[in-house]
């Protein structure tokens, strides 16, 4: 697909600053060349930006102020967001091609809207129930009593246990397990004893699960995924855990079961969450960060410990070790010498 700017701003709002030229195709500012529109986010990248070859550039307008005028330039408050809106107009979703396909297998007493498209192995359980204009790709297995809304796409080989409810427009990556077994257990004198996973899992709408993640079914209430919220790869959400509308969560997370995160917060990668901890609201944690108990207060939190040689790590590691020692010769040090200066101040006594 190619697009004047001029059509591009008539699109998606911004200022178009210059001539109007057609553009084929969005790429990075250091590669871009003849045809190419790229973005810039920041100042700091004001020197790639007075080098770049792209043909048009998205800028904010204070940017351009630094650019001599003679290339065109669409400004916009956001340019992130701007090129990402951008690419969705080049590079639209693919839409549901109505039918089921011959190799797919659909259970007894299951509904498949007309205009959802159901590709090769797929199977569907009984009383399953899918959705406007769904596309479920090849290898996906929904279970029995499932509930899928409108718009869902399914990409190859995703496992939704029974009973889960997908809302609308959801999307969930290749490889994936929505609704498998919470890790529930108890100890029985001398083995364990599983305990049955009752629960759901419940997308709600907007909500985006990435290549092999795996979300646990609830022990007794449901697992819950709010509106929004965006769940990258390899990440394990536990059974009962609940994550708030807009929440976005990085890949390797691990969640462990009943924790509750709250909405418009964001987790960096390899995260890890104890279970049965709250997290307001709006809270950002750090990549590597653990997250042992409740957080009230939103804000920034960090727990990860700053990259070094093994030389100094390992010369670290060993004051680590005697921390509680040093600890306590400080309080003894301190307890001198508060009596050291109580004789001083008290001469006579």
């Amino acid at each position: 697909m190619s697009y004047t700017l001029s059509h591009i701003v008539s699109q998606l709002g911004g200022e178009l600053r210059g001539a109007d030229l057609l553009v084929e195709r969005l790429a990075p500012l250091e590669t871009a060349g003849a045809g190419e529109i790229a973005f810039v986010a920041s100042p700091k990248y004001r020197r790639q930006m007075e080098a770049s070859a792209a043909a048009a550039l998205i800028v904010t307008p204070k940017m351009a102020e630094a650019l001599d005028g003679t290339r065109p330039l669409i400004l916009a408050a956001d340019p992130y967001l701007y090129f990402a809106r951008l690419a969705t107009l080049f590079h639209p979703a693919p839409q549901a091609q109505g039918g089921i396909h011959p190799r797919a297998v659909v259970g007894e007493g299951a509904r498949v809207a007309a205009s959802s498209e159901i590709r090769e192995n797929v199977s569907i359980g009984r009383n399953a129930v899918v959705g406007e204009r769904c596309r479920l790709l090849p290898g996906v297995v929904v279970g029995d009593d499932v509930v899928i809304g409108d718009d869902v796409t399914l990409h190859p080989n995703v496992t939704i246990y029974q009973g889960c409810l997908i809302g609308n427009r959801v999307a969930i990556h290749s490889g994936s397990v929505i609704g498998g077994d919470g890790f529930g257990l108890a100890w029985d004198k001398d083995h364990w004893f599983k305990i049955p996973q009752t629960g759901r899992v419940i997308l709600e709408d907007d909500v985006e699960i990435g290549a092999n993640t795996t979300v646990d079914r609830g022990a007794l209430a449901d697992t819950i995924i709010r509106q929004g919220a965006k769940i990258d790869n390899l990440v394990q959400i536990a059974h009962n855990v609940q994550i708030g509308e807009h929440t976005a969560i990085a890949g390797c997370v691990g969640i462990a079961g009943s924790a509750k995160i709250g909405a418009r917060c964001t987790v960096g990668g390899a995260a890890m969450f104890v279970g049965h901890i709250e997290v307001a609201d709006r809270t950002h944690i750090g990549g590597g960060t653990l997250v042992s108990k409740s957080i009230k207060e939103p804000g920034n939190y960090a727990s990860s410990y700053p990259l070094q040689s093994m030389k100094d790590w390992l010369s670290n590691a060993v004051h680590v070790r005697h921390l509680d020692d040093f600890a306590k010769r400080i309080k003894q040090l301190e307890r001198e010498l508060e009596t050291l200066k109580k004789s001083e101040d008290n001469p006579n006594e």
